[in-house]
């Protein structure tokens, strides 16, 4: 993926600094003059607009997710394609995300009844919209200094699951196997069932401070999921 350098303009978004990067895209602070506000945006692999039907794909996936206004949700501001570049731009936020509050150490009770709270409020407003997120795990969700939750990518699993045979679905899926849910793992059709056990496994996570399926490859942590007993 090519990286956005600082100065570097992309729409009307001037980058800043690269704030994240993963396999599948790569997170950038950037300001908005117009709005005089720094901005997040989501970059997504560059060879993914070669494809027509990807870039269609993307905009009306873009599109959906941009209409999602709920408290616990990180708002898109706005989409694009330019030079072959794919974005969200979204909210920036000086946040954590649960998966680093839960390595830090124990949770009460208390933190894990609010924080469930809020995911599981936040689910069911986008799943009543119609909207699956596909991958939902404690990366993707930001917690700020006064503890409130924010969800993050929705859709990106989706886009990149129906992406051209440059990033297959193997590839996609295997990004987080440890809250991936058994019709998923099966690469079957998925609908809101699947989030609410990928909220279940966050869950027992938030509890035990360890997910329940581990392995020594990412492949056989997916075949717990489907063939093992629940813990």
């Amino acid at each position: 993926m090519d990286k956005l350098q600082a100065g570097q303009t992309l729409g009307s978004y001037r980058i800043i600094n690269e704030i994240g990067a993963g396999g599948m895209a790569s997170v950038y602070k950037a300001y908005q003059a117009s709005m005089d506000r720094n901005v997040a945006i989501k970059v997504l692999p560059k060879q993914l607009a070669e494809s027509d039907e990807f870039v269609k794909r993307f905009q009306q996936e873009a599109r959906t997710i941009a209409k999602l206004e709920h408290p616990y949700i990180l708002p898109v501001f706005d989409y694009g394609e330019e030079n072959g570049t794919t974005y969200f731009v979204m909210r920036y936020l000086e946040a954590g995300t649960l998966k680093d509050k839960i390595q830090a150490g124990p949770l009460s009770l208390k933190e894990i009844d609010r924080i469930f709270t809020q995911l599981a409020d936040a689910l069911g407003y986008a799943h009543a919209q119609g909207v699956v997120h596909r991958d939902l795990k404690p990366a993707n969700t930001l917690v700020d200094a006064n503890g409130n939750l924010f969800l993050t990518d929705f859709g990106i699993a989706k886009l990149l699951e129906s992406a051209s045979p440059r990033l297959t679905q193997t590839d996609a899926i295997l990004g987080t196997p440890a809250y991936i849910s058994p019709e998923q793992a099966a690469a079957l059709d998925v609908d809101q069932r699947s989030d609410i056990y990928s909220l279940g496994i966050i869950l027992y996570e938030m509890v035990t401070g360890r997910v329940p399926f581990t392995a020594d490859t990412p492949l056989a942590v997916i075949l717990k999921h489907l063939q093992d007993p629940l813990p």
